[in-house]
């Protein structure tokens, strides 16, 4: 077909957005009090739905556990035929539909009522038989779909797929979840891995740790650097303090010089003020640290609470564990 393809996704996008402005404008107390349900709720909150709302009411239900509620998607066929078993009283039903007419859902929400579960509907139309068997109401109110037939559901899932997302944003938020509680729940992939993954998990520590006093000769500091490979060497003093740092570069341009490095002493070499981390950061800080100071660092002493010297951190450990 002839048309301008840019300007129809456009146009088609401007509708849903309208959608959304919809949406913001009917936003009252009675929204306030769905989250107060929610964040209160002692069981757990069950999502129903069919068609492609079934597909908004999953996704709105694997936030929702993903930020701290225990939430699952209940397909009211299915909880037709044994599936009831899983509601509980202490539980708050979120059934889900534009016209609120579903069979499937308004043929088995009398039974949720018999159990003594609230319900919140999420739909467009406030006297729909899912609105009347429903205890609180969300009225998006009649909307355009972005179907050239308003008929596919687009811009009523949309709007669902917002509302559910602010919900259950709301309600992490009334909960105090925080950043560590979402590591938590996310320990797989790069967003675990960087929320959970310690400075003390990465370093190298105990044995493989390069370490040298103020008294080591240069010949045995040179050793202890090759052995363990680590880039550096840290200098401690008597109680294990870190008090200074050698690295393979400040070697290398001693080299590069006519002085003797065999002539000096450790404390000419070391750098007395050395960027360090602490053991209990997170290995992405210190990442982010190494590589946006002024000078690059590939290597950072670590240290704990006390200024114990405890081990040592590489950049290329850190990238191999995928940061």
């Amino acid at each position: 077909m002839n048309f301008n393809k840019i300007d129809e996704i456009k146009k088609l996008v401007r509708t849903q957005r309208e959608g959304l402005d919809t949406l913001l404008e009917r936003i009252d107390s009675d929204y306030e009090l769905a989250v107060m349900k929610l964040a209160e709720c002692k069981g757990k909150i069950i999502f129903l739905g069919v068609g492609k709302s079934g597909q908004i009411a999953k996704k709105i239900a694997a936030t929702m556990t993903s930020t701290g509620t225990l939430s699952i998607f209940l397909h009211p066929t299915e909880g037709m035929h044994g599936d009831l078993g899983v509601v509980s009283p202490e539980d708050v039903v979120v059934a889900m539909s534009k016209s609120g007419e579903s069979l499937e859902i308004n043929s088995f929400l009398p039974f949720i009522k018999k159990i003594g579960v609230e319900i919140i509907s999420i739909t467009g139309n406030r006297k729909s038989t899912m609105s009347r068997l429903s205890d609180l109401v969300l009225c998006f109110g009649e909307i355009i779909e972005a179907c050239p037939f308003n008929t596919a559901p687009t811009t009523s899932t949309t709007i669902m797929l917002v509302l559910g997302d602010s919900l259950a944003l709301t309600v992490m938020k009334c909960k105090e979840f925080n950043l560590e509680d979402f590591a938590i729940f996310h320990p797989g992939g790069r967003i675990g891995i960087r929320l959970l993954l310690r400075v003390s998990d990465v370093m190298l520590k105990e044995k493989n740790n390069a370490v040298v006093s103020l008294t080591t000769t240069i010949k045995d500091m040179l050793i202890e650097l090759t052995s363990k490979q680590t880039g550096a060497v840290s200098v401690v003093s008597e109680d294990n303090k870190l008090i200074g740092l050698i690295t393979d570069f400040d070697i290398r341009k001693i080299l590069e010089s006519e002085i003797d490095i065999f002539s000096l002493q450790i404390q000419d070499i070391m750098n007395e003020k050395p960027l360090f981390i602490n053991s209990d950061e997170k290995a992405y800080t210190a990442m982010r640290i190494m590589q946006t100071t002024k000078k690059n660092h590939v290597v950072l002493p670590v240290v704990d609470e006390e200024k114990t010297c405890v081990g040592i951190l590489r950049l290329l450990d850190l990238v191999k564990m995928g940061l």
